[in-house]
């Protein structure tokens, strides 16, 4: 039971992080979260005023800053970072490495005392289906991403050493971990970033978030055909942020999950061709022809993405379940509102 318990959340206003304090509310945790707002500016959250909630504004390379957030927590879910979508990796990819780096090795620095001091049980690190861009055997499984090459995109190599920073400090300092690999988040609160440069698709700038928002600004902008990064055949498995939140905050308590590893993911594969047939009829009606053309994919736009999810189903009972029809219902008129005040 949490009853009692404080969980720190870094990311806390982000797209994942907004999710993740959301379900560790509803379990009943005091939750701290720390925030930057680098990504989107200021935003506000609708669990701000919450009486079991408390923001800290800084940044995460901020070791003693960490430090103080963790004084009192039991828990500590290490989302920070910087990410985007396929273009951000291009853009960004020196920032990408260097900056998630020095948020790592501060957030495990100050967890490291924290648990020392004897309160906090663990870390839970946010890793990426990303630590399998290299693989060419699916479904990729837990273990998989030690035995296929190192991925070639920074942010994907990143994500493999925030894994490798979970397990050596465990091995010398006794630091337990939990590790999550999030697959596709679909959901809502994903803008156009600060930090964000023109990427022309078609007659459209390319919203540097994810395929869904990209997807849903193109339509409703009255870009006809509709431009497809590749062929449209990359098979993606689009999961719902409240899912993903629910596997997080289950593996961050579930005593089987100690030192463990687990792919966060629907079952269900899709195309993005598929997914984009979906967004085009949602937002022009079932009668509309379905137009489209293929540009040049981005280098690093991975072809398949297929996750093993028996290992998390098995150890810690968690499926998602929420369909992509489910997913659209939500997020679709979310982004063209979005649209409409200029967030995308």
């Amino acid at each position: 039971m949490p009853e009692g318990q404080q969980v720190l959340v870094t990311g806390a206003s982000g797209f994942i992080g907004g999710y993740v304090v959301e379900e560790l509310l509803a379990r009943g945790y005091r939750v701290v979260g720390l925030d930057d707002f680098s990504k989107y500016g200021k935003i506000e959250k609708s669990y701000d005023a919450h009486p079991s909630y408390r923001l800290i504004v800084g940044d995460a390379r901020d070791s003693e800053l960490v430090a103080e957030a963790l004084r009192d927590c039991d828990h500590f879910i290490a989302g920070a970072a910087l990410i985007g979508g396929i273009s951000y990796f291009h853009a960004f990819a020196y920032d990408l490495l260097a900056t998630n780096e020095r948020i790592m090795a501060s957030s495990c620095d100050a967890a490291i005392a924290a648990h020392r001091k004897g309160r906090l049980q663990k870390v839970t690190y946010m890793s990426s289906s990303m630590v399998f861009e290299s693989t060419d055997a699916w479904p990729s499984y837990e273990g998989q991403e030690r035995h296929i090459p190192p991925p070639i995109s920074s942010y994907g190599f990143q994500k493999l050493a925030v894994e490798y920073f979970a397990r050596a400090a465990h091995q010398q300092y006794g630091l337990p971990y939990t590790i999550c690999r999030p697959f596709n988040c679909v959901g809502v609160g994903e803008m156009r970033a600060q930090a964000d440069v023109e990427v022309l698709s078609g007659n459209v700038k390319l919203a540097m978030s994810h395929v869904v928002p990209d997807l849903v600004q193109k339509v409703v902008k009255g870009q006809d055909p509709l431009h497809i990064l590749g062929d449209g055949s990359q098979i993606r498995h689009y999961t719902y942020g409240g899912d993903l939140a629910k596997g997080i905050v289950t593996a961050m308590e579930h005593p089987d999950a100690l030192n463990e590893d687990f792919n966060l993911s629907t079952a269900q594969a899709t195309t993005v061709l598929e997914l984009a047939e979906n967004i085009w009829h949602r937002l022009k009606g079932p009668d509309a022809p379905f137009r489209y053309v293929r540009d040049d994919a981005f280098e690093h736009d991975v072809q398949k993405r297929v996750p093993s999810v028996d290992k998390a189903r098995d150890v810690l009972g968690f499926e998602a379940t929420t369909t992509l029809d489910e997913m659209l219902d939500e997020v679709v008129p979310w982004v063209v509102d979005a649209i409409d005040l200029g967030l995308i």
